[in-house]
């Protein structure tokens, strides 16, 4: 692994990647854990925050322009923070089988389909993981 080349990638990138590989972490931890404790709210909500920086940073990333600096990446951030909204609100209201399908398919859409798409040649997770 060479992480000069997320750290030369500047602020935002940085940022995003991190908080994206942290909440993969956490996430995958959280799936695992007895649902419904107070370590399981506690996590979810560390992993929210993290996937709230995830989506915010991701309006920053502009190298694939589409429609004027945005393109169909970022409606992810937009539907990941639309989610999210909607996931708490399931939770709070007792609504656990759709709280649990639509935070299990974030993780999965959002971060490890999504994440796989980053380590593709020429991007710089690319270049983190496989680059000499």
């Amino acid at each position: 692994m060479n992480l000069e080349p997320l750290w030369h990638s500047g602020p935002i990138i940085s940022t995003h990647a991190v908080a994206a590989i942290m909440a993969l972490t956490i996430g995958t931890v959280q799936l695992a854990l007895p649902k419904g404790t107070r370590l399981h709210r506690g996590t979810g909500t560390v992993w929210v925050i993290l996937m709230v920086i995830v989506a915010i940073t991701g309006f920053w990333i502009n190298e694939l322009r589409q429609l004027g600096p945005f393109s169909w990446i970022h409606l992810l951030s937009v539907l990941t923070l639309v989610i999210l909204v909607r996931s708490i609100m399931f939770a709070r209201s007792g609504r656990i089988r759709e709280h649990r399908m639509s935070m299990v398919m974030l993780f999965f859409l959002g971060l490890v389909l999504a994440g796989g798409f980053t380590l593709l040649p020429g991007r710089v997770m690319h270049s983190v993981f496989f680059a000499a």
